[in-house]
C-alpha cells in the first residue's frame, strides 16, 4: 500500500517534533541558574567515548579472520581514520576520508 503525500508530511512533522522537544529538553530542564547534576556532567563525559567504541564493535563484527581478506580492509581502513583523526582532528573529515577509502579498498584492491 503506498503512502500518500499528507501521510509522509505527518510523519516528517510527528518526528520533527518529537526531535525538537528531546533537543529542547536540556535546556528546559537545565536552562537558567539551575546547576547541572554531576551525574549528567560525568555522562556528557564518558558516553561520546563509549557510543563510538560501540559503533567501533559493530562495524567490525562481520569480519571472518578465517576467509579472504581476512578482515583486511576494515583493519586498514579503522587505521586510516585513526590516523587521519589524530593528524587533523576533524571528524567530518577522518569519517568522510575513510569511508571513501574503505570503499576503494572493498571494491577496487580487495576484489
Amino acid at each position: 500500500m503506498p503512502i500518500s503525500v499528507p501521510h509522509s508530511i505527518a510523519i516528517i512533522a510527528v518526528v520533527a517534533v518529537c526531535t525538537y522537544i528531546t533537543r529542547a529538553a536540556a535546556f528546559w530542564l537545565f536552562g537558567g541558574k539551575r546547576q547541572v547534576p554531576g551525574a549528567v556532567r560525568y555522562l556528557g563525559h564518558v558516553l561520546p567515548a563509549a557510543i563510538i567504541a560501540i559503533l567501533v564493535i559493530y562495524c567490525l563484527r562481520g569480519i571472518q579472520p578465517f576467509s579472504y581478506p581476512h578482515g583486511a580492509p576494515e583493519l586498514i581502513a579503522v587505521a586510516v581514520v585513526a590516523a587521519l583523526h589524530i593528524w587533523k582532528r576533524n571528524n567530518l573529515l577522518s569519517i568522510g576520508l575513510g569511508t571513501v577509502f574503505y570503499m576503494v579498498l572493498v571494491q577496487v584492491v580487495f576484489v
